[in-house]
Order: structure tokens, then sequence, then C-alpha cells
């Protein structure tokens, strides 16, 4: 079990990254451990979250165990950090998840354009490109 929640994310990919920083800014009580997908340590302590999963988006795994991805981890954590509480009342109007998904669903497919160019790494080495 561990003390902090923990936001998994694409170390590799330099949006998230750039979203990864400022959600560290917002932490302001400390209260979430970020950890790259590409790290050692991700397939041992969350063995039920499989890669293609983390690829494909951002999970929160609570320190109980549960876990959040996408749309929710992003609804999860505007209850969580209070600096991003006048955002959960939007993000929590009945019946509007379907939309969030949608919309999570297409950043995060788009993820490497928004970002100004496709990844730091040479492509050839095909960490970039999305499964």
């Amino acid at each position: 079990m561990h003390t902090h929640d923990t936001v998994l994310y694409d170390g590799e990919c330099r949006f998230c990254r750039s979203q990864i920083a400022l959600l560290r800014r917002l932490d302001i009580c400390g209260r979430l451990t970020f950890t790259s997908l590409h790290a050692a340590s991700v397939a041992v302590d969350f063995p039920e979250i499989t890669r293609e999963t983390l690829l494909a988006q951002m999970v929160v795994v609570e320190k109980s165990g549960c876990s959040h991805g996408g749309a929710q981890a992003v609804r999860y954590l505007s209850r969580t950090l209070v600096l991003l509480w006048p955002l959960a009342i939007v993000l929590h109007i009945p019946g509007t998840l379907p939309l969030w998904k949608i919309l999570y669903g297409w950043i995060a497919r788009n993820r490497f354009r928004i970002a100004g160019r496709h990844c730091d790494k040479t492509c050839d080495e095909g960490t970039c490109k999305l499964p």
C-alpha cells in the first residue's frame, strides 16, 4: 500500500510532462506521487494496469488501490487538489462524463501533435508512436 495517491503518466511524452508539471504546482498539500509509466517500478507496483492502458491514458491509483483512468482520473484530481475544486463543479455536472471521455480521448490520441512535435527522441525508436 502506498502513502500517497500515484499519478501514472507517459514520461516520454512532452505534452504529458507539461501537464504533470502543472499538477505538481497545483498539489500544494503534497497528496500525489508522480511516476512515469516507463519506470521499472510500475510493473511491480501496479501489475493490474496494462502497459497499453498506461500508454493510452493517465491513471491515478489511490493509496487504497482503487484506480481511475483518463477523464475519470481528471475528475478525481479535481476533487483531490484544492486548487482544482472550481473545475470539479463543471466536470461533475450530471450526465457529462461521456463528453469528458470523448474530449480526453481526443486529446490523448493527439497529444504528440498538440505538444508541437512528435516526440523528444527519434521516432525511429518507435517510442513516440501510440499503440
